[in-house]
């Protein structure tokens, strides 16, 4: 098994087990390949849910850039609620995980299919 596939493999146990939910396999596996290098890098595979720039960062480069979404008040809310559903004690917030989730929020998934 490739570093890539292990990673992707760790990433549906944390939606299964944060979030409830069986992940759509095919998603995830876009947005771990959509992340490139950064998940193989310590510091930027992570979202720092308390730091406020990390969060603009997640706003402005995937919702914005990456999804296409022209910039409203529901963003930052859905940012915290994923942040926080992943668990604010859980230091391991894995990047590819919140942009799944966000991808699904706002029913986005078709920005993959391209």
């Amino acid at each position: 098994m490739s570093k890539r596939d292990e990673l992707i493999v760790k990433y549906a146990a944390d939606i299964k087990d944060k979030f409830g939910e069986a992940p759509d396999m095919d998603l995830l596996t876009k947005v771990a390949i959509g992340l490139g290098p950064a998940i193989y890098n310590a510091d930027a595979s992570k979202v720092s849910g308390g730091d406020q720039k990390e969060k603009d960062t997640v706003k402005n480069n995937f919702l914005i850039k990456k999804l296409g979404m022209t910039e409203n008040a529901d963003m930052m809310p859905a940012i915290e609620s994923v942040l926080e559903k992943y668990g604010s004690s859980n230091r391991n917030k894995h990047r590819a995980v919140v942009y799944y989730m966000l991808a699904k929020h706002f029913k986005k998934q078709a920005v993959y299919n391209k």
